[in-house]
């Protein structure tokens, strides 16, 4: 099959925090926005916003934090704050996302608890679930032109997310399976590409 002309090098992010105080903030104010389209608002905040992250730079730093153990965008503020200012910016960073969100789940959990079966309280969580759900798809509609610069190319990206889609919701296969397979797979297809595309060089 013929090869895809070398792709153009990465963009770098046009901003950066400024200091660990920054870092701090920033993560707090992200992560007490997060209430159930969490990606929606991380993408928001660092790529559109901050401008910390290009597109690229985000969905390959979201990959990675997907498969680490642990919640995902936790796992992005350490990443990125690690990135910047080493560990005390990681954890500053991971500070910013679990202290006043801890405080503020601790107080609705003691409120909700006192209206969990009223019918208002119910039907304002399904409404919720449901802009959460509407968040995240919308999202990642926005993040389908990063996929232009994906050495795989934007059609068997797309491919492997139909794949995983179908695996995950519709088989309802296990995470670890999809990963060991789906993942695996496009794993050894952008290491043959990216092989490739380095003999041309």
């Amino acid at each position: 099959m013929p090869l895809a002309a070398p792709l153009p090098p990465a963009e770098e992010a046009p901003s950066a925090p400024r200091s660990v105080l920054d870092l701090f903030l920033a993560f707090t104010w992200l992560a007490l926005q997060g209430f159930g389209g969490v990606l929606a608002v991380v993408q928001r905040e660092l790529v559109e916003k901050k401008r910390w992250l290009t597109r690229e730079q985000f969905i390959e730093d979201w990959a990675v934090a997907q498969i680490m153990p642990g919640p995902n965008v936790v796992n992005l503020s350490l990443m990125i704050g690690g990135r910047h200012f080493g560990l005390r910016g990681a954890l500053a960073a991971l500070a910013g996302m679990l202290l006043a969100p801890l405080v503020v789940v601790l107080i609705l959990a003691v409120l909700y608890g006192t209206v969990a079966e009223h019918p208002l309280a119910q039907g304002a969580l399904r409404g919720m679930g449901a802009v959460a759900a509407g968040l995240i798809t919308a999202t990642g509609i926005k993040l389908v032109t990063a996929l232009d610069r994906n050495p795989m190319g934007q059609a068997v990206c797309l491919i492997f997310a139909v794949l995983t889609f179908v695996a995950i919701a519709l088989l309802r296969w296990p995470l670890a399976w999809v990963l060991a397979g789906i993942g695996s797979v496009a794993c050894l297809w952008a290491y043959r590409v990216l092989g490739r595309m380095e003999v041309l060089r």
